[in-house]
């Protein structure tokens, strides 16, 4: 079994945690409070902006053409969909450019794209792209799961689309592979080294639907 998988396997229990976020289940069938969407395209706003910005010092890390290319390359979807596609969202859920431009990081996007920003500055190249990994296989996982039940018309449906393409299912197993090729290369500490990573990026996902159901601010 390759790393991926074995890493994939045993966080079952997180995925299905994630799979069962009132937050997903309600953006499937349309009734998500757009106040609830709001907040989440806002943070996912600041959130793509720190991972672009990761992506490329990974691209720049990579000690193969493959992982040059397809970092950068991600790293350019990544500016490409926070200005497509949220503007697109911003505009349809009333999000004026003065609300973006003042919007601050809520706790769980901060810690997220903290968390990436520290492997990306002080750890190996190995943990930094398992890190990486789980934005995408995650979203791949809801958008499939969410594409075959979401109700129609559903005010949700590009956003549900966007992450249930093939292209982007394609992208992941993209990803996917140069994650399994660097943990073959490596030692014993430096792959459970990236299972941490991997499984940290992984909660985040999670707090991040989870804060933006509950419209998350700072405490104090």
């Amino acid at each position: 079994m390759s790393f991926c998988d074995a890493i994939w396997e045993e966080l079952l229990p997180l995925r299905r945690a994630i799979l069962d976020q009132p937050f997903l289940a309600e953006l499937a069938d349309g009734t998500l409070p757009a106040e609830s969407f709001r907040h989440y395209m806002v943070q996912d706003s600041l959130y793509l902006a720190e991972y672009g910005r990761v992506l490329a010092i990974a691209a720049a890390r990579a000690p193969s053409a493959a992982g040059r290319l397809e970092f950068s390359d991600g790293a350019k979807v990544a500016v490409q969909v926070e200005q497509a596609l949220h503007q697109a969202f911003f505009v349809q859920f009333g999000v004026t450019p003065e609300m973006a431009h003042k919007a601050e990081a809520s706790p769980a996007c901060l810690g997220y794209t903290s968390y990436l920003a520290s492997l990306a500055a002080t750890r190996s190249y190995e943990e930094l792209i398992a890190g990486i990994l789980p934005c995408f296989w995650v979203y791949w996982e809801v958008g499939c799961a969410i594409k075959p039940r979401a109700a129609s018309p559903n005010p949700y449906a590009a956003w549900i689309d966007t992450y249930a393409a093939p292209s982007f299912g394609e992208a992941t197993d993209r990803v996917r592979a140069l994650v399994d090729e660097a943990a073959a290369n490596a030692g014993p500490a430096t792959r459970e080294a990236m299972a941490r990573a991997f499984r940290y990026a992984t909660r985040y996902e999670w707090m991040f639907w989870d804060s933006a159901y509950h419209t998350e601010g700072w405490p104090i």
